[in-house]
C-alpha cells in the first residue's frame, strides 16, 4: 500500500494532535522534536548552498569511526548539539561523530530523554550532490536510574525501547519521516521553502510486504561469506514464479536507499564482510543508524534483522557497536535472515 498524500497539515500540528491522544503527555517530547526540526532546517539550508560556499570537502580530521570528517558533517553535528542542549528535555546525547556521550552543560536544565543521532549520513556523497540525511532515535532515561551522573548503561538500551525515531533527507526536496511507535504509524513531511514549514506529504506509510529491489554494495562481493553471496545470486537469478530477478538500486547513502525502499518496497543490505578486519560485523552503527531505521520500518509493516534475529532486540554492548543490517519489506528480510542464519539453503 502506497503512502497517502494529503498536503496541508504542518508537522507541529501533527505532533500536537498525537500529543492530545495521550493523556499522560506533558509536552516535553513535543518541545524536543520541534527543536530538532529547527536544527534540520538549518542543516537543509546549508546543504542547499553547499556548492556556493566553502563547506565542501573534508576537514582533515578522522572521527571515532576512523572515517574522514567532512565539513558539512562537522557543521551538522554542531548545529544539532547547540540547538538541542538548551531545550531542557534531554538527559544526554550521543552522536556518530563523538566518541563519548554528550552531556548537557550545567547552565541548562536536564530532562529524561536521550537523543542519539547520525548528523549527516552519506557524507561521502556530499561533493557529488547525492541525497544525504540525518538519522535520529529517542529513548527515555531508565526509571530505575536515580543518580545525577550521566551513565553509559542508561543509554545502552535495545532499539525496542525507543519512544521515537526517524530521519531527514536533504535532496531534491527536504523530507522528514518519523514515528512514535505503538501503532501511531509512520508519516512523512516535506519542507516547503516558501513557508518554511514541513507539511504532511506521506500519511501512514506502509512498506509493501515484498519488493522487487535489492540495495547492496556488490563491490564487496568477494569479501562476503558463501551464504551472503548465495542470497545476492538468488535475487539476481531469473524466475517468473518468484518475480525474479530483482532490480539493483544502490546509492551509497543509507538514508536515501532506505527511503526509496520504504516507499516502493525492497531490501537494503549491509552484510558483515572480511574487507576490513576492524569491522568483522559490518560497517553500520547499531545505536545511531540501525535501531532508528528499524523502528521506522517495523512500524510501517517491514522488518529489520542482523541476519540472525531482530535488530530491535539486540542488547548493545558499546556506544558505537557495529552490526550487519538487512532491512525493508518483511518477506524479503525474513528470507535473508533464514539464509544468513542457515535455516534455509537456496
Amino acid at each position: 500500500m502506497n503512502a497517502k498524500r494529503s498536503v496541508g497539515t504542518t508537522i507541529t500540528e501533527h505532533i500536537l494532535t498525537q500529543q492530545r491522544t495521550n493523556p499522560e503527555a506533558t509536552g516535553a517530547f513535543t518541545t524536543l522534536l520541534n527543536e530538532l526540526i529547527v536544527a534540520a532546517k538549518v542543516i537543509s539550508r546549508e546543504v542547499n548552498k553547499a556548492g556556493l560556499t566553502d563547506i565542501l570537502g573534508d576537514t582533515g580530521r578522522i572521527n571515532v569511526q576512523n572515517e574522514r570528517v567532512q565539513k558539512l558533517d562537522l557543521f551538522a553535528n554542531q548545529v544539532i548539539i547547540q540547538r538541542m542542549r538548551h531545550v531542557g528535555q534531554l538527559w544526554c546525547m550521543a552522536s556518530e561523530e563523538d566518541p563519548d556521550l554528550i552531556e548537557i552543560p550545567a547552565e541548562y536544565p536536564r530532562g529524561n530523554y536521550i537523543l542519539v543521532f547520525d548528523p549527516l549520513d552519506g557524507s561521502s556523497n556530499i561533493d557529488v550532490n547525492v541525497s544525504i540525511g540525518t538519522i535520529f532515535g529517542v529513548y527515555r532515561r531508565p526509571e530505575d536510574s536515580h543518580t545525577n551522573e550521566v551513565l553509559l548503561n542508561d543509554v545502552l538500551q535495545p532499539g525496542v525501547e525507543q519512544v521515537a525515531a526517524g530521519y531527514f533527507i536533504y535532496g531534491s526536496s527536504t523530507i522528514m519521516v518519523y514515528t512514535t511507535g505503538s501503532g501511531t504509524g509512520v508519516h512523512g513531511f516535506t519542507l516547503f521553502p516558501s513557508v518554511g514549514e514541513f507539511l504532511l506529504s506521506h500519511e501512514n506509510i506502509r512498506i509493501p510486504e515484498q519488493g522487487k529491489t535489492y540495495s547492496v554494495n556488490e563491490g564487496n562481493y568477494a569479501y562476503w561469506d558463501e551464504r551472503t553471496r548465495g542470497l545476492i545470486d538468488y535475487f539476481k537469478t531469473p524466475d517468473k514464479e518468484t518475480s525474479r530477478p530483482y532490480t539493483s538500486r544502490y546509492v551509497g547513502s543509507l538514508v536515501a536507499d532506505f527511503h526509496r525502499n520504504l516507499l516502493k518496497g525492497g531490501i537494503f543490505m549491509y552484510p558483515a564482510d572480511l574487507k576490513d578486519p576492524k569491522k568483522p560485523t559490518g560497517k553500520l552503527r547499531l545505536m545511531v543508524e540501525a535501531n532508528p531505521l528499524a523502528m521506522v520500518v517495523e512500524e510501517a509493516g517491514g522488518y529489520a534483522s542482523d541476519g540472525n534475529g531482530p535488530i530491535l532486540q539486540i542488547e548493545p554492548a558499546t556506544l558505537h557497536q557495529r552490526v550487519p543490517l538487512f532491512i525493508g519489506s518483511r518477506k524479503d528480510v525474513q528470507l535473508a535472515e533464514d539464509v544468513i542464519s542457515g535455516r534455509r539453503v537456496l
